[in-house]
C-alpha cells in the first residue's frame, strides 16, 4: 500500500501494534487523523486497533497519521500519500465536484465513501465578556483564522462571504493551530474562536470550563447561506449542559465526520476495514465519548458526499443495514 516506510514508523510511534506476528499477504493501509485536541485523533485510532485486532482474519495492519485534518487528508489521499482518511463530509462533497479550495485541482471522482461517523458542530465560543451573543456580533472582534489552506480557515470564509464580511471587518485576525485557541481565548489574545468538530471536544471543554466561554447560535442568513453553498450542511443543535457555563440548547450547523478512501483502495480491504468496526460495534462505542450514541443505520444511510466504495457496500448489503 502507500507510503510503507511512513507507515511502519507510524505504527511504532502511534503503540496501535506492539508486536505484529508476519501474516502472509499481509497489506499495511495509513488513515489519516487530525489534530489531537479534536475527536479525529482518537476516531482514527480507534478504527485501527479494530482493524489491527482481527488482522488474523484479513491480514490487514492499519497505522494512524496525524494530520491538520479535513483538507490535508484529502488532498493525500489524492495524491497517494494515505489510503484512508476522515474528513468532514462539506469537503469531501467540495473536493468531488471541484469547488470551493479544490476548484485548481478540479473535481476528484475517485473518492468513495468507507461511512459516515458521529456529527461535527459548526462551533462557534466567545469570551463572557466579548459582547458577543449572535453570529452577527463577531464582526469587529478579534479572531482566529486558522492556518492557510485548513478547512477551519475556508469554513469562515464561507461565513464571511454568507455575511458580507472580509478580513478588514475584524479588529484582529490571528492564524492559530486548533490547540492553542482555547488558551488564546481564556488569555483575552481572542474574543471569538469558530471551528467545526465534533462533541465532546477538548478545546471547547478548556475554553468553557477555563474562562466560561460561551456557545453562540449559527442561524438565520448566515446559514442559510452556507447551506445553499454546501448540502451537507444542515441544522443541528447541541444540548444545553453539555459544558458548563452553557445550560442552553444551541443551534448551529452540522456535517458528518466522514471515513472516505478512494477507489485505488482494493474491494476486499474496504469490505475488510468496514466489517472489523461494525463486528465490534460495541467496543468501537466504548471507545470515546462521540461513539457512545452512534446508529449503525445512520452511519451507512446518504446521501453520501461521494459515492459509497464497493467494498462497504458489499458489507453493508451481508449485514442487512441497506437493502
Amino acid at each position: 500500500m502507500k507510503k510503507t516506510a511512513c507507515i511502519v514508523l507510524s505504527l511504532l510511534i502511534s503503540g496501535l501494534v506492539f508486536s505484529l506476528p508476519t501474516v502472509a499477504g499481509s497489506q499495511l493501509v495509513s488513515l489519516g487523523t487530525g489534530g489531537i485536541t479534536g475527536v479525529y485523533y482518537p476516531a482514527g485510532g480507534a478504527i485501527c486497533r479494530l482493524v489491527n485486532s482481527t488482522r488474523q482474519q484479513h491480514g490487514i495492519r492499519c497505522a494512524v497519521q496525524s494530520s491538520p485534518g479535513s483538507v490535508a487528508n484529502i488532498k493525500r489521499v489524492r495524491n497517494g500519500e494515505l489510503d484512508m482518511g476522515l474528513a468532514e463530509s462539506g469537503w469531501i462533497y467540495h473536493a468531488w465536484n471541484g469547488s470551493d479550495l479544490f476548484i485548481d485541482q478540479g473535481p476528484d471522482r475517485k473518492l468513495r465513501t468507507l461511512l459516515k461517523l458521529f456529527p461535527e458542530y459548526l462551533t462557534v465560543l466567545a469570551h463572557p465578556d466579548a459582547g458577543v451573543e449572535q453570529f452577527v456580533d463577531i464582526r469587529n472582534k478579534r479572531i482566529n483564522i486558522g492556518k492557510p489552506g485548513t478547512s477551519q480557515r475556508s469554513t469562515l470564509s464561507s461565513l464571511m462571504r454568507g455575511s458580507g464580511w472580509s478580513l478588514s471587518d475584524f479588529a484582529v485576525a490571528l492564524s492559530l493551530e486548533p490547540a492553542e485557541q482555547a488558551s488564546a481565548l481564556c488569555d483575552r489574545r481572542i474574543d471569538v474562536m469558530i471551528y467545526t468538530v465534533g462533541h465532546p471536544s477538548g478545546a471547547t471543554k478548556e475554553a468553557t470550563r477555563d474562562c466560561g466561554s460561551k456557545l453562540i447560535p449559527v442561524t438565520g442568513g448566515v446559514a442559510k447561506s452556507l447551506m445553499a453553498d454546501n448540502p451537507q450542511y444542515l441544522p443541528i443543535t447541541l444540548a444545553g449542559g453539555f459544558y458548563s457555563a452553557n445550560p442552553e440548547d444551541v443551534t448551529t450547523l452540522g456535517v458528518s465526520a466522514t471515513f472516505f478512501t478512494d477507489d485505488d483502495l482494493p474491494e476486499d480491504t474496504a469490505y475488510a476495514v468496514v466489517k472489523s468496526l461494525f463486528e465490534q460495534f460495541d467496543r468501537f462505542q466504548a471507545m470515546h465519548p462521540a461513539f457512545a450514541e452512534l446508529d449503525p443505520q445512520q452511519m451507512v444511510a446518504g446521501p453520501y458526499p461521494a459515492p459509497l466504495h464497493p467494498g462497504a457496500e458489499r458489507y453493508f448489503r451481508e449485514a442487512g443495514l441497506l437493502p
